[in-house]
């Protein structure tokens, strides 16, 4: 890998997004990178604030409702179009969700963990809530804080880095489009290729879950209508 291709997706929690992408610019990252915010369909009012937030604080503004008329979610255009991108300028993809909050030697720390662990495909940050306690979706890690995991788990995308090599190795235009998510989907593919998911419990990001996707709290608070939502309008397809 040359450099880093770093994305966050959202769809409107705009103020939650733009702690994120205030977090990734203030970041102690020594290596090239571009980062670039994927525009989901926020409603009118939140795109003119991502459009003046991208003119003030210098990122990249993609607006999917210039490329498509596909509804939200679009994670696979968005995936396809970087891993494109990512193998012309041989980069990796660093993608780092809209409820996430990056400490400023996170993505360094990534980057050099992919270096370190030659044959990696993914390399992820552990989440964490307020507290510092080890939070969705890594429960399976509690108890092994300060660590590099070489897991056989899927690795979320809530902030995670596909090396190069993985993304030479899969190809997302052969996912699964009926489905919404594919963290789950491109672990595995990861590992069916040879490749290994490192989780950095040693690299821990404040992760607020579902913060761009408020009914999905349900899951939580009231699971049999979280699951009902779901199956009845097919959202949230993994």
């Amino acid at each position: 890998m040359k450099l880093l291709h770093i994305i966050t997706p959202v769809k409107d929690s705009l103020d939650s997004t733009l702690e994120t992408a205030r977090a990734i610019m203030g970041s102690d990252l020594q290596v090239p990178h571009t980062y670039t915010i994927y525009n989901d369909f926020s409603t009118p009012e939140n795109t003119e604030r991502l459009k003046q937030a991208a003119e003030e604080m210098g990122f990249r503004l993609v607006n999917l409702s210039d490329l498509t008329c596909h509804p939200s979610p679009n994670y696979l255009l968005i995936l396809q179009r970087e891993r494109e991108a990512c193998l012309q300028d041989e980069a990796g993809l660093l993608i780092v969700e809209s409820d996430v909050e990056v400490k400023p030697n996170t993505l360094e720390g990534l980057w050099k963990g992919a270096q370190e662990h030659p044959g990696s495909g993914i390399c992820a940050s552990v989440t964490v809530d307020e507290s510092g306690a080890i939070n969705y979706p890594y429960l399976y890690a509690k108890g092994k804080e300060n660590q590099v995991i070489d897991t056989r788990k899927h690795c979320s995308f809530c902030c995670s880095l596909l090396t190069l090599e993985l993304l030479r190795k899969v190809d997302f235009n052969a996912l699964d489009a009926s489905k919404d998510w594919f963290d789950v989907t491109i672990s595995h593919l990861s590992l069916k290729k040879g490749l290994h998911n490192y989780l950095f419990t040693s690299l821990p990001v404040l992760h607020r879950p579902h913060g761009s996707r408020p009914w999905k709290q349900l899951k939580y608070s009231n699971p049999l209508k979280y699951y009902w939502i779901k199956i009845t309008k097919g959202f949230d397809k993994i």
